[in-house]
């Protein structure tokens, strides 16, 4: 078999995206529609959806994307069956916090894990650039831990899933942006880039 058969398609451009953050789309737009359980039983088969066209399509499924389908449909189902939409309110926190200390335990072991995960995606970033990548990742996920936590302490589930779907995803891209000018001074070249630099999963 030739090196390029053995090439798996590489995530990018609106397919990416449609993996990404669809199954997040699909939840806010079936609980606008019909309420709370008829959204997370919505969002239960869209995380499921989106494995399987990963799989179909790129032959491949990221570790967090795994690690947010297990979460999805793990309390997605204690929602359902509790009749509670906090456990699927939880879900993000666990998520953020999980990254964030897979991040920093990499890095007290100099071992800059979001290299492992998006390698190809930053071509050229050298060993220091990619150890400030994961310190500001770990970072930012710490701080959305604690962020969800107050939002759905103290705003209503409509609000928090709105702002969870538009202003967290924003607030991601801005922030992935905002890393590139770092990215560029160790090595990275936006030019001579081979697909998009991804964002990491929402949760």
């Amino acid at each position: 078999m030739t090196a390029t058969a053995q090439t798996k398609p590489k995530p990018h451009g609106w397919l990416n995206f449609l993996v990404d953050f669809g199954p997040l789309l699909v939840f806010f737009v079936a609980f606008k529609w019909a309420g709370i359980f008829a959204g997370t039983a919505a969002f239960m088969v869209a995380i499921v959806i989106a494995l399987v066209l990963s799989l179909v399509k790129f032959r491949t499924v990221s570790p967090m994307t795994w690690l947010s389908a297990i979460l999805v449909l793990g309390f997605g189902g204690l929602t359902l069956y509790f009749n509670d939409p906090r456990f699927i309110q939880l879900k993000p926190t666990l998520i953020y916090a999980g990254f964030s200390i897979l991040l920093f335990a990499g890095l007290v072991f100099g071992r800059p894990l979001l290299k492992y995960v998006f390698g190809a995606a930053f071509e050229g970033l050298n060993e220091t650039g990619w150890l400030k990548l994961s310190r500001n990742w770990a970072i930012f996920f710490a701080a959305m831990a604690v962020l969800n936590e107050v939002m759905r302490t103290y705003l209503t589930f409509d609000t928090w899933l709105t702002v969870k779907v538009w202003g967290i995803t924003i607030l991601s891209l801005v922030f992935g942006a905002a890393n590139l000018p770092m990215l560029m001074r160790h090595g990275f070249s936006v030019e001579e880039a081979k697909e998009e630099p991804p964002i990491p999963p929402q949760g």
